[in-house]
């Protein structure tokens, strides 16, 4: 575990499937719970979620053009290395998980140039995976 982790909360509507999803598919482990929310080790960071109301605001049609994508907004993610990123594009395609957006190189000779994907989980929270051939384009302007 890295000395810097993030802490994030999302909204889910069943708890069962986010743990089927986040530990079966993605790998993630179980840490606290209780009736409306469990903890889990997202990769070494702290991922909280959180039963919320299925009939609040669905944020599926958010979206900004980057890269000629139409992102989802908002997501959150992780950046892996290429191995931990081809790992998790085998769990999906074994499960048969759909990809919002197919994995792909994104700004392809530009500063950033990355590889990412994005696809959502249960509830609808957007995911996006990426990595970096060159981990120095990770905060590229230039």
């Amino acid at each position: 575990m890295s000395d810097l982790n993030f802490h994030l909360a999302i909204p889910v509507r069943d708890l069962r499937e986010t743990r089927e999803f986040y530990i079966g598919i993605l790998g993630a482990s179980e840490g606290r719970s209780d009736e409306t929310w469990v903890d889990f080790n997202f990769f070494g960071h702290q991922l909280v979620a959180h039963l919320s109301d299925p009939k609040s605001e669905d944020s599926r049609t958010r979206q900004n053009l980057v890269d000629g994508d139409l992102v989802p907004i908002p997501h959150f993610g992780i950046i892996l290395d290429e191995l931990g990123w081809k790992k998790i594009i085998d769990k999906l395609t074994q499960s048969e998980w759909p990809f919002e957006i197919a994995p792909h190189l994104k700004f392809k000779g530009l500063p950033g140039e990355q590889w990412t994907m994005f696809l959502r989980d249960p509830s609808g929270n957007a995911l996006e995976f990426k990595f970096f051939e060159n981990p120095n384009q990770i905060f590229a302007s230039e």
